[in-house]
């Protein structure tokens, strides 16, 4: 398949681990830059639209299937806003979530379409409900939110409880680890969007957490 990717570089590198070298890519990090070339693709995958919502119009009327990262913005709340055509879903795209067996996805209306794709790109898929944090992130981030709790609390450092983790649980990172992994960026942003999502107290950050978030800028 011909492959549009939107994105930074990290993503379009885990993307190719995934999808292997069967398929012909085309990337870009912004989609101002690539204009008519849409059409010339057969499926496109964004992975920075959180960052700029509103360009998920440009979409509107394109015919081949598009996915959006939706980790901190729902489908539901994109089309609420802005309004989207059937053939647009949901994709897990944070960092170390996209190259796994199970690729997690969204959809509002149209599955037929959805299961197709997705059997042309020979991948796994899980279909989950449209909510902001899908399943796996919001189990990850946490972890993440708890263990820096427990540093801020002094109950133990960073290195023990990321070596205990991956002892106990057999997580392949340690929530310190996959903090670094994933981006403390993105990590904040996550665990604030599913806090305003959901009210849920397990998702208000830590004040350790936002320090390290707010040393960004």
């Amino acid at each position: 398949m011909k492959i549009l990717i939107i994105g930074q570089p990290e993503n379009f590198e885990e993307f190719k681990l995934k999808f292997g070298d069967e398929h012909e890519y085309s990337f870009y990090e912004s989609l101002d830059q690539v204009d008519s070339e849409i059409i010339a693709h057969d499926v496109l995958f964004d992975f920075s639209i959180e960052e700029a919502p509103e360009m998920v119009q440009a979409y509107n009327g394109v015919d081949i299937p598009v996915f959006l990262n939706t980790v901190k913005i729902s489908l539901s709340e994109l089309n609420y806003i802005y309004g989207l055509s059937d053939n647009v879903f949901g994709f897990n795209g944070l960092k170390t979530f996209v190259n796994r067996t199970q690729l997690e996805v969204t959809t509002l209306n149209n599955k037929a379409l959805l299961e197709d794709t997705l059997s042309k790109l020979n991948t796994e898929f899980l279909v989950i409900d449209d909510r902001v944090g899908m399943v796996t992130p919001r189990v990850i981030m946490m972890v993440i939110n708890e263990a820096f709790y427990t540093v801020q609390e002094g109950t133990a450092k960073k290195e023990d409880i990321d070596l205990g983790m991956k002892l106990g649980t057999n997580y392949p990172y340690g929530p310190f680890e996959w903090t670094e992994k994933i981006g403390i960026k993105d990590v904040y942003e996550t665990l604030e969007a599913m806090y305003d999502d959901t009210k849920d107290e397990r998702y208000k950050i830590c004040p350790l957490l936002k320090q390290a978030y707010l040393k960004l800028s």
